[in-house]
């Protein structure tokens, strides 16, 4: 299976190694991660204001992208998901935005119109809903059998819940499933969809700290040792606060349970 691929930002600066991590997985997994050439950052939020156009064009592009390329576009970071996924939307629902961001295209040097062909997907959904998670556990080299790993979902992944249409947003199965089709004792928690507080910390890094406490004291009491996420920015706020307790992305987790990390260590 070929997809457009857009591993985001912080995945091909601070966190190459979990842009790596999902490359070596999705080869193991026959899928084919096609990268966009030229691309810019996503723009990192999602402004409802509908008369913002210009920041959005970049989510437009990678979109239009996917669309030529008669691919699903599949990203990796939630954050990046969120607001291609919004924009993506925006452009189906608000005819006024489409026609905003049709008049940008028309400018360009190739004019290309958009009107929301592509389809978005996380690389988690495209594991569930693609791959399998039955094909995963097939692939399955150290099932992770001793390890009880607590799904952290974040708040981005999930909504806005009618938009996003990823799981849940009340009670999500996506990474338990995967956990389990690893082979891990898997931990849900109550907290394990609430906020851990990333858009706060530049303006009160206090908030963050307190909301990222209690989403690691959650996991902790519920009998935890492992947090695994899908969100830079969530593994980022989780790490600062430290502790005891591992904060790990899905892609590393797969890459160990695969044989991917320990062929390379060899």
């Amino acid at each position: 299976m070929k997809v457009t691929y857009f591993p985001g930002c912080t995945l091909r600066n601070k966190a190459k190694q979990l842009d790596h991590y999902a490359r070596e997985v999705a080869a193991v997994l026959g899928i084919e991660l096609c990268e966009p050439n030229e691309w810019q950052c996503c723009g990192g939020v999602f402004i409802n204001a509908s008369d913002e156009i210009a920041g959005k064009l970049s989510s437009v592009r990678l979109l239009q992208a996917a669309k030529e390329q008669n691919t699903p576009l599949v990203t990796i970071c939630s954050a990046c998901h969120n607001v291609i996924k919004q924009t993506n939307h925006a452009i189906k629902a608000d005819s006024a935005f489409c026609d905003k961001v049709n008049c940008y295209l028309a400018q360009e040097k190739e004019p290309k119109a958009y009107h929301g062909e592509a389809e978005v997907l996380h690389y988690l959904e495209l594991l569930r809903d693609h791959v399998g998670f039955e094909a995963l556990q097939n692939k399955v080299k150290h099932p992770l059998t001793q390890m009880k790993i607590a799904p952290y979902y974040g708040c981005l992944l999930l909504r806005p819940s009618k938009i996003m249409q990823f799981d849940d947003p009340e009670n999500p199965t996506l990474l338990e499933n995967l956990i389990k089709a690893l082979g891990g004792q898997c931990v849900p928690f109550p907290m394990r969809n609430e906020c851990c507080g990333a858009y706060t910390v530049l303006e009160d890094r206090s908030i963050t700290k307190k909301k990222s406490e209690t989403v690691i004291k959650n996991a902790l009491a519920h009998g935890a040792d492992v947090i695994v996420t899908a969100c830079p920015l969530c593994k980022y706020n989780l790490e600062r606060i430290g502790g005891s307790i591992p904060i790990v992305y899905f892609t590393e987790l797969m890459a160990q349970a695969l044989g991917i990390e320990e062929a390379e260590n060899d």
